[in-house]
C-alpha cells in the first residue's frame, strides 16, 4: 500500500499559523497520510531579493511543525537545479521514494495558473492535486477545476500573508498571534525582516 504524501510547496518567508492550519487540516481531513512542507529555494515567479536564506526558512518550518507528527519539513528542492519546476521535483521524489504516492496541495488561486506550469499535463497524468479554497474575486472558474485529478477539499479559508507579516515586523507591529511562538522567537533573536 503506497503511503499518500501531500506536498505543500511554499517559500514560507516566514511560515505562519495559516500554513500550519491548512497543512494540518489536510493531514486530518483527507486521505493523505503525511504532509511535507516543501521549502522552495526560489520560485520562478517571485523576486529572490526579499527571501531569507533557505536554511533559515527551513528552520522556521521545522519549529512550526515540530509537535505535529503528520507534518514534515522538506528541503528536497535545495539540492535540485535552480530555478526549479514542480514537475522535476515530482520526478525526483518518485525515483527517490518509489513506495509513496505524491499529491500536490495548492490554493484555489494557484489552480487558476496551473495550466501555465511547465508540463502541467504530465503532472496531472501522474499526480492528484488537492485544492483548498481561497477568497477570490475572479469571475471565471479555474480552467482545470473539473479535471478528474483535481480534488477540492473543504478547508478553512485563511487569509494571512507572509508579505504583510514581514511589513508589520519592519514597522514594529505585534505579529505574535500570526506565528508559532518558536517561529517568532527565532525571527526576533535573528533580527529578521527589520
Amino acid at each position: 500500500m503506497h503511503k499518500k504524501t501531500g506536498l505543500y510547496f511554499g517559500t514560507f518567508n516566514p511560515i505562519h499559523i495559516g500554513h500550519v492550519i491548512i497543512a494540518n487540516h489536510f493531514a486530518e481531513h483527507s486521505d493523505l497520510d503525511e504532509i511535507w512542507l516543501v521549502v522552495t529555494p526560489h520560485n520562478p515567479f517571485k523576486k529572490k531579493n526579499s527571501l531569507l536564506p533557505d536554511h533559515h526558512r527551513l528552520e522556521m518550518v521545522y519549529r512550526a511543525t515540530n509537535e505535529l507528527e503528520k507534518l514534515k519539513p522538506s528541503d528536497i528542492e535545495f539540492k535540485l537545479p535552480q530555478p526549479n519546476y514542480t514537475v522535476n521535483t515530482l520526478v525526483h521524489l518518485q525515483e527517490k521514494y518509489p513506495g509513496r504516492e505524491f499529491c500536490l496541495i495548492m490554493g484555489e488561486d494557484n489552480l487558476k495558473g496551473l495550466h501555465k506550469w511547465k508540463n502541467h499535463d504530465i503532472i496531472l497524468q501522474n499526480h492528484s492535486v488537492y485544492v483548498y479554497p481561497r477568497i477570490t474575486t475572479a469571475p471565471e472558474p479555474p480552467p482545470l477545476q473539473d479535471h478528474p485529478r483535481i480534488r477540492k477539499i473543504d478547508a478553512p479559508v485563511i487569509e494571512i500573508s507572509s508579505t504583510a507579516i514581514r511589513r508589520d515586523i519592519k514597522e514594529g507591529k505585534n505579529v505574535t498571534p500570526l506565528l508559532h511562538p518558536a517561529v517568532w522567537k527565532y525571527i526576533d533573536e535573528m533580527n529578521f525582516y527589520r
